[in-house]
């Protein structure tokens, strides 16, 4: 089929998730039919840097026959076996090693799903099995942040804080918000170290409210991704830690997007010297060529569970499938054996905060951040007062499109741009991302002029 003939079956036929229907039969969808390296190319033989990693898992980019390779092996020795009644396959046991190698200490434990989204809702059962067992089972909310993002399931949508999805399915009523250590957008007059200690204290605020003896867990992404790129003040974690320290709750960091060196650091809660008592990871373990996710649990947490428990009556079909830990182990070898984590933390992750800064100087840049491997852009009409374009936030869909134009995939949240590029990006792809997105927002400038 030709370009618009693929267009017209997938309106006809596909259902694609976070769309506006009405928007996408207008445009039609951008058709991408290769990749390499840090690219991909569409049907028109556009060339784009991909500054968002594929949807934040393509760490690694696009062409690591490695892995591809692995799985190829794999699948041609045992395509499938489920990990149920006592079975299990080398694979999932070799991946489950290396994951409790290179996690942080304590966690040496994993539950294998096929997603974050899965990920978070075992979660949701392990945590309420855990303190059941514990002989407490008042304690059954889980307190979370608004703008946060834990997935699309219901259990994973409850989780997450954002309005949009709320609106349209009914939210598990044990799940609580808390407000987003977000200082451009909602610090006012205060600096970043004080919101920060504010947003931090809002946790402690709402376990009073609700009740110590009532509050089984706190969750939180280290930095919010699809929130924005949502980077804590340096005051926030490090309270939050006293805050956690006070009560017997359990905290539980979601490392979908974060983990496996985006932060510079194996994992954001390596980053920020937090200690979670499960921690959620899926996208990059694969570098995204296979669907994979999981809980990290703790020693604390599993000891509980496999010695009081019996049977924990939970889990998925796909769990642990033995082509899937075969990525995730080619994976991980990469990442170690080229030293890529290392190389993004001691001179990749420099250059790009650097770089990345002088684009806060653009007229219509109200805040660059940026740290490790991932960054946002604040479009605003007025610097001074932070307020934007319009209430609608159109200003970021106009620059999405014009860095498409540019050969730069950013994510517009709202008015925020946001990118994530692969890990394997080198200085000289730094300048080159940074100088598209100057370019793009120039036309923006002038889009909304």
């Amino acid at each position: 089929m030709n370009k618009s003939e693929l267009q017209q079956h997938d309106r006809e036929h596909l259902l694609h998730p976070f769309t506006d229907f009405n928007d996408l039969g207008k445009q039609g969808t951008r058709v991408i039919t290769g990749a390499e390296g840090a690219y991909i190319t569409d049907i028109d033989g556009h060339k784009m840097l991909d500054g968002m990693s594929g949807l934040w898992c393509c760490n690694l980019g696009y062409s690591r026959k490695e892995i591809s390779d692995a799985i190829y092996e794999q699948l041609n020795t045992l395509p499938f076996y489920n990990s149920f009644f006592q079975c299990t396959t080398v694979p999932s046991i070799e991946l489950a090693d290396a994951l409790a190698e290179v996690t942080p200490e304590g966690l040496n434990n994993v539950f294998f799903t096929g997603s974050g989204s899965e990920a978070n809702d075992t979660n949701l059962r392990i945590i309420r099995r855990y303190w059941d067992l514990k002989g407490q089972p008042e304690k059954r909310v889980v307190i979370s942040r608004k703008n946060a993002y834990h997935g699309s399931t219901i259990g994973g949508a409850s989780l997450g804080g954002m309005s949009g999805m709320h609106k349209q399915f009914q939210s598990l009523d044990y799940i609580e918000h808390i407000q987003q250590p977000y200082w451009f957008g909602e610090g006012g007059d205060q600096s970043p170290e004080e919101f920060g200690v504010q947003a931090a204290r809002a946790l402690d605020e709402k376990i009073q409210q609700l009740g110590p003896e009532k509050v089984a867990a706190f969750i939180a992404e280290p930095i919010q991704g699809a929130g924005g790129v949502i980077i804590p003040p340096e005051t926030y974690w490090p309270e939050v830690k006293k805050v956690l320290d006070q009560y017997d709750i359990l905290l539980v960091m979601d490392e979908v997007i974060f983990g496996f060196g985006r932060t510079g650091e194996w994992f954001g809660a390596d980053y920020y010297g937090m200690k979670p008592d499960l921690m959620t990871f899926a996208k990059a373990v694969t570098n995204g060529y296979f669907p994979l996710g999981g809980t990290m649990v703790s020693d604390r947490v599993a000891e509980v569970i496999k010695a009081k428990g019996g049977e924990f009556t939970h889990g998925y079909t796909y769990s642990a499938h033995p082509a899937a830990c075969m990525a995730g182990l080619a994976t991980i070898n990469i990442l170690r054996n080229e030293k890529i984590i290392e190389n993004v933390r001691d001179k990749t992750a420099p250059y790009l905060a650097k770089r990345w800064a002088e684009l806060g100087d653009h007229p219509i840049v109200g805040e660059a951040r940026s740290l490790g491997l991932v960054g946002a852009l604040e479009l605003v009409k007025d610097k001074g007062s932070r307020a934007r374009f319009d209430e609608d936030c159109t200003a970021g869909a106009v620059c999405r499109d014009m860095s498409i134009k540019h050969g730069l995939v950013m994510r517009a949240t709202g008015d925020t741009m946001i990118i994530a590029p692969p890990l394997i990006l080198t200085t000289a792809q730094v300048d080159e991302l940074v100088d598209k997105a100057h370019r793009a927002l120039d036309d923006t400038a002038k889009a909304m002029a």
